[in-house]
């Protein structure tokens, strides 16, 4: 594959996974079943990856929100700011049935500058993510995997009580893949370059470890 990357970029960090991992070893938690199919979070690698999720944030529908159109080394810089934190942001692939049809970032809320703007509480987990083809929205695809996910953190991030996310006002679509995934709204919070939704699933009986 030719070399998109921008030569004076460091090298591809790797992801560190601490014995005590601030997400509880996403890269392990493995597939799992939902009503559209068998769902993975894998996480990211540059050289492997990045044509395919710089080719999604190139798709104006995503680049509204992602602001990460241009030529690769933008998204590949994206990236590399993910991958070469503390372990408190994993950037990963969506695959459905073996295939790729999403990215996925999985981060701290806590930990996060999101915590300067909402009351945070211990290990609160949240997620960013989009749907990579055209033809893969707007049928119920990301609700569907949200449910999912939001159930996974739960279950395998004991510590955890609550998944958050912070779609734009502006995103209809997203928030009402959110709303159908069991979320709730929050309030509204003024992030830098967005007025965001804060989107909550709280840990109810059913979900306690």
């Amino acid at each position: 594959m030719e070399d998109t990357l921008d030569p004076r970029l460091p090298p591809e960090p790797a992801m560190r996974f601490a014995e005590d991992d601030p997400l509880d070893h996403v890269a392990e938690w493995g597939p799992t079943a939902t009503p559209v199919g068998t769902f993975q979070l894998v996480p990211v690698q540059i050289e492997r990856d990045l044509a395919l999720i710089s080719g999604w944030m190139n798709d104006p529908a995503v680049a509204a929100y992602w602001h990460l159109a241009g030529p690769p080394v933008v998204t590949a810089l994206h990236l590399r700011t993910q991958l070469a934190g503390d372990g408190r942001s994993a950037p990963c692939l969506g695959v459905l049935d073996g295939t790729p049809i999403g990215y996925w970032e999985i981060y701290r809320a806590d930990l996060d500058p999101l915590a300067r703007h909402y009351p945070a509480r211990p290990h609160d987990t949240g997620i960013h993510l989009l749907i990579g083809q055209p033809a893969d929205r707007g049928r119920g695809l990301g609700s569907a995997l949200l449910e999912a996910i939001a159930q996974l953190i739960l279950d395998r991030r004991s510590a955890c009580a609550r998944v958050v996310a912070e779609p734009d006002i502006r995103n209809t679509p997203s928030l009402s893949a959110f709303l159908r995934a069991g979320f709730r709204v929050s309030g509204e919070v003024e992030l830098p370059g967005k007025r965001a939704a804060l989107m909550v699933r709280e840990r109810v009986l059913r979900d306690a470890p």
